[in-house]
Order: structure tokens, then C-alpha cells, then sequence
């Protein structure tokens, strides 16, 4: 599932969804995009990919959220024996199609049928499990010693874009609670003191230790259609109708198109990572 800061449909690691209802409605509209999510979500930064591997007390890893694949598909290209916990048949199936395992549940009610794992980790996605629930299935499936790791990429882009964004969501959606367009060095303050809060939940729950933070910087050129392609699978995009879509695109297509039809987006992807004792 989804996150790159900036988007409306991203919270912080530590915030869950504005409600249950919500929360349900917006996760299940990435399956509708799978292919196109697939193509537009990025990767996650070799170093931070070596770290988990290098990390993990051996190679059975299970991925909470697996989506359509794409941290799985690296993890497994590393040497893992990679399954993945999908609670969208969409996204399932097209993780599939890609030669993945992928198992239909959500994380939290998941049946591991007495498997145990070496690591469990959640690209995007643990922001959409339930903490309480979700600590207590990682400390059920992960051996003593395995690493549990969440990853979550940020990035804001330049202000003239994320302003039209902004300005042009809350003008066709006055009533959405997602808050929009908020700048790169807000993001990351609140995702590295997410990061921290995600740790202390886990460490408070007697079941982990030795929580760490990693981080790995890049950078990603956008032009205009590689960019309305990328905000066409964040999750408040299916609350809009397709008039208005249309015109949110035009909006933030100027935007872009004023600076030239491109620009270069600065990644921060962060993670979390903490030890079943």
C-alpha cells in the first residue's frame, strides 16, 4: 500500500486513518490501480534493501501489505524466501502474476499456521495495520532475534506544485479531512518522530528491543505525465469524480508544465527497525 509524503492519502507512522470506515474505503482503492501502481510506486534504495538482508537472521521474510510486490520483489532478488500478506485479491493477484507467494488476509488476522519467520516488513503499509494488533501478530510469526523493519519513503514536491495541489484539492473536496500539500521538511519531521513513536510501541510491548533508525537519500526526475500518472494511485484520488479529476490534473499539470513539464524530487526513505527478544 501507499506512501510517499506529500500525497493526501499518506498519515504519518504513528496516525492511523481518519476512521474505520475511512480507513477501509481508502485502502481498497489501490487494487483498482494495481498495474499502474506497480509501474509508478518506487523502489526502495539498495543500501536500505542490503541493510534488512544483512540484518535478518535468516532468509524467511514475510511482507505485511505486499501490495503488488515491489519491496518483495527486491527482497527476493537479495537471496530471501519472501511471502507475502495482502488484504487486496487485486493486488494479490497481480503479485502473483510477478512469480510472488501471496497470501489474501490482513496482517492483524492473519493465520500464520504456526510458521516463524527470520523478519517481517511493511513497505508503505504500516500505517494502515492496526498498531496494537499488528505488534502482537509480529512478535506471534518472528523467531527470537528476528528484525521487524518498516519503511516509508519522503518526499514533498517543489511549492509551486504542491500548492496547486493543495489549492485544487481542497477547492473540488472542501470536506476532506486529509490535510495536502504540506512541504518536504514537515513531512520528515513528522515521519522520523513517527519512526520513534513506532519503536517505542513495539519496545513497550516487552516483546522487542534495540530499536534503530536508517535512512538513504535519492532523487527521482518527474515529468508532467510521469507525475499525474504517480497521483492517480494515491488513495483520495478514488473520492473524486471524473470531472473533477480532470480538472486536479490540469491544475497541478500547469503547475508542472510552468516549470518547465519537469522536476526532481529529493527522497528521503526512512525506516524503523527493532528486534523480537
Amino acid at each position: 500500500m501507499p506512501t510517499l509524503a506529500g500525497e493526501p492519502d499518506e498519515t504519518t507512522p504513528s496516525t492511523p486513518p481518519v476512521d474505520k470506515e475511512a480507513a477501509e474505503l481508502l485502502a481498497s482503492s489501490f487494487g483498482a490501480e494495481a498495474a499502474r501502481y506497480d509501474r509508478t510506486r518506487p523502489s526502495y534504495p539498495d543500501a536500505l534493501i542490503e541493510r534488512i538482508v544483512t540484518t535478518s537472521p535468516g532468509p524467511r521474510v514475510v511482507e505485511v501489505g505486499c501490495g503488488t510486490g515491489v519491496l518483495s520483489r527486491q527482497l527476493r532478488a537479495a537471496g530471501c524466501e519472501v511471502l507475502g500478506v495482502e488484504h487486496d485479491e487485486r493486488m494479490a493477484e497481480f503479485a502473483r502474476g510477478t512469480g510472488l507467494t501471496v497470501e489474501v488476509s490482513k496482517f492483524e488476522t492473519w493465520d500464520p499456521a504456526v510458521r516463524e519467520f527470520d523478519a517481517v516488513v511493511a513497505g508503505q503499509s504500516w500505517h494502515w495495520v492496526d498498531s496494537d494488533q499488528g505488534i502482537r501478530q509480529a512478535a506471534r510469526v518472528l523467531r527470537p532475534g528476528g528484525v521487524f523493519v518498516a519503511l516509508w519513503h519522503v518526499f514533498a514536491p517543489p511549492d509551486p506544485i504542491a500548492e496547486a495541489f493543495a489549492d485544487s484539492y481542497q477547492r473540488l473536496a472542501p470536506e476532506t479531512p486529509f490535510r495536502v500539500g504540506h512541504g518536504r521538511e514537515e513531512a520528515l519531521a513528522s515521519y522520523r518522530a513517527g519512526c520513534v513513536q513506532t519503536a517505542d510501541a513495539f519496545v513497550g510491548s516487552g516483546s522487542f528491543a534495540n530499536p534503530d533508525q536508517w535512512s538513504a537519500h535519492w532523487d527521482h526526475i518527474y515529468t508532467t505525465a510521469e507525475y499525474l500518472d504517480l497521483i492517480s494511485t494515491m488513495s483520495p484520488i478514488a473520492l473524486l469524480k471524473p470531472d473533477q479529476l480532470a480538472e486536479l490534473f490540469a491544475d497541478v499539470g500547469a503547475a508542472i508544465d510552468a516549470l518547465g513539464g519537469s522536476f526532481t524530487s529529493h527522497y528521503e526513505t526512512l525506516a524503523v527497525a527493532v528486534t523480537r527478544i
